[in-house]
């Protein structure tokens, strides 16, 4: 079965603070990624994956098609069996596996690739989606400007970078609170799709632009989302 190597105790122990607050940008690094093994074809959705990864002229920056085939099949967008343990209508990012779940009635859950951050940036708990955007701005925090200084174009100071499709937060962004505060994680899109499934980016959750507008649909504010750090072997 898909998803015998995810452990349902794994998720229920997830818990903690969210970790390295203050740090997170959602920007990708220029660490070299390893693509992972390619699994067998999993069960699909029943749209065709040209349907689902189709380009989306009707944006307001148009997106272009992503060549699907060429991602790991189990990081495609699908419905799966729940594993996670959680109730329905609640997020989990599962960070060993680089899976994301929403998850629904009768034991079903749509699981989606995602990319994750390198090692340093990790981190689990739980919060709530406070609010979403589409087309955002990005704004990396001053602490990744310290560290990159070719982002001072685009620090809080300077009113960030505008909507686009090279902006690093993709079509739309579902900002993650924690009592009450922004730990400035964000789950987002992205143009770099050879990244899903991957540890590339500096603490936030990625997903391909296609994905990122299906999940941003069907997700309110306020959704609960646990993020899973320990390991699901």
């Amino acid at each position: 079965m898909i998803d015998s190597n995810v452990s349902r105790r794994a998720f229920l122990q997830a818990g903690g603070a969210f970790a390295a607050l203050g740090v997170a940008g959602c920007s990708t690094t220029a660490q070299p990624v390893v693509a992972p093994p390619v699994e067998a074809e999993p069960v699909a959705l029943s749209s065709a994956g040209s349907e689902m990864y189709a380009a989306r002229p009707d944006e307001l920056f148009p997106l272009p098609a992503v060549p699907y085939q060429k991602i790991p099949a189990q990081f495609r967008r699908q419905w799966v069996d729940n594993p996670t343990g959680e109730r329905p209508g609640t997020l989990v990012v599962d960070t060993a596996n680089h899976f994301l779940y929403l998850t629904y009635e009768d034991g079903k859950a749509m699981r989606y690739g995602v990319g994750l951050g390198r090692a340093g940036f990790e981190w689990s708990g739980r919060g709530v989606i406070q609010y979403k955007r589409q087309w955002p701005r990005w704004t990396p925090p001053d602490e990744m400007v310290a560290r990159r200084p070719d982002l001072e174009p685009y620090s809080i100071a300077n009113g960030g970078m505008d909507p686009g499709l090279n902006n690093p937060l993709g079509a739309r962004a579902l900002y993650i609170f924690k009592d009450g505060v922004d730990t400035i994680y964000r789950i987002h899109g992205s143009p770099e799709w050879w990244t899903i499934g991957k540890s590339v980016s500096s603490g936030c959750v990625r997903m391909v632009n296609q994905d990122v507008i299906d999940l941003y649909n069907r997700v309110p504010n306020r959704t609960t989302i646990s993020v899973v750090g320990a390991s699901m072997a």
